[in-house]
């Protein structure tokens, strides 16, 4: 990949806490270029610091040492082209859904009136459009998590960071939720980064799955996933499909 086609650049990153006392290394000298439109999966081991790198791309959290850089200019704080979606929906309560959809229009200091009609596609998209004057308490849990993807698309970010957004999912929900997340990837073709535990979401969901090893993190290895899209959920009683999910399982438990 060429240095003009990466989206995402990450540079020798490394990333210490300090306690109080000792030094904690969490992630070591990682690399990583991503191309538009790519849908990658970050995978590996419980605390290996995929959430930590995750942030650092997104500018939430500061980085140690090395270089991260998104449409080829260096990110040190949120930027207005990329879109978080995090483990909980983390919608207002007093808020209707078409209010928390349009959240971070308000916080952008963007006029509201000029995202009315796009809020409402995606509420439309993902099945939402009956409920723009519930709250949140009235939806499920897959519906506002729903409403966060929403949220997160409104301002047509060209980067979606995901971290285990649906982890909390029971397994059937989650399964209409990774079919319900393609549908809009390949719609909008968004580059997306998704953190996840679940070897089987990463090999359905990506066209690359970046393993990391335990922390200190580096990638350890780098998976292309060769399977046909669009995907269905009987691709994943192909044997294709489980030698991805095998070979994964093998790397991450060595």
């Amino acid at each position: 990949m060429t240095e003009a086609s990466a989206h995402v650049r990450v540079e020798n990153l490394r990333k210490t806490y300090q306690t109080r006392r000792d030094e904690i290394e969490a992630i070591r000298e990682v690399q990583m270029e991503v191309a538009e439109g790519e849908f990658i999966s970050i995978l590996g081991p419980s605390g290996c610091g995929k959430s930590t790198l995750l942030m650092i791309v997104g500018g939430l959290l500061p980085l140690t040492s090395g270089t991260v850089a998104v449409g080829g200019e260096s990110v040190s704080k949120p930027r207005r082209d990329t879109g978080v979606v995090f483990q909980a929906p983390v919608l207002m309560p007093w808020r209707t859904i078409l209010k928390n959809v349009l959240f971070p229009i308000e916080s952008l200091g963007l006029r509201e009136e000029d995202y009315i009609d796009r809020a409402h596609e995606l509420l439309e998209m993902t099945g939402l459009s009956g409920f723009a004057d519930n709250v949140p308490s009235e939806l499920s849990g897959g519906m506002q998590q729903r409403v966060a993807i929403c949220r997160a698309l409104i301002h047509n970010p060209n980067l979606l960071l995901m971290d285990e957004p649906f982890s909390a999912l029971d397994a059937m929900t989650r399964d209409l939720m990774n079919q319900e997340l393609l549908r809009i990837w390949e719609e909008y073709k968004k580059t997306v980064l998704f953190v996840t535990h679940s070897i089987r979401e990463a090999v359905f969901l990506s066209d690359r799955v970046f393993v990391m090893s335990p922390r200190p993190a580096v990638i350890s290895e780098i998976v292309t996933i060769d399977l046909p899209r669009p995907r269905e959920l009987a691709i994943e009683e192909t044997p294709e499909f489980n030698e991805y999910v095998a070979h994964l399982r093998g790397l991450i438990e060595h």
